[in-house]
């Protein structure tokens, strides 16, 4: 078993910045790639960005040029800076790796963190 625990939301004023941590443990072999999606009130969960263990990035329009999102390999943890902070940004960000369990086998494996939230407001 793999757990995600997301660490680092809170409230903050319009224009502000927050930086989301998710760090992995449990039986990882690997991890081939870590995502942040969100979810806000009423709406559908939605990816904001991922990154590759090789360091390619892919972020949602919306926050393009305002999050950043990166990953230390050695310590199984995922980042998202959040910068430039706007009240649509509130919502519950969620972790979710791709994790390779086992030298015997390549099949990777989903898992999720329980979210933190994010509150962007005066």
């Amino acid at each position: 078993q793999v757990q995600l625990v997301e660490s680092g939301g809170g409230l903050v004023q319009p224009g502000g910045s927050l930086r989301l941590s998710c760090a992995a443990s449990g039986s990882i072999f690997g991890i081939n790639a870590m995502e942040w999606y969100r979810q806000a009130p009423g709406k559908q969960r939605e990816l904001v960005a991922r990154i590759t263990n090789g360091g390619s990035t892919n972020y949602e329009d919306a926050v393009k040029g305002r999050f950043t999102i990166s990953m230390d390999i050695a310590k199984n943890t995922v980042y998202l800076q959040m910068n430039s902070l706007k009240p649509e940004d509130t919502a519950v960000y969620f972790c979710r790796s791709e994790v390779r369990t086992s030298s015997s086998t390549p099949n990777l494996f989903q898992y999720w963190g329980k979210g933190t939230l994010v509150t962007v407001s005066l």
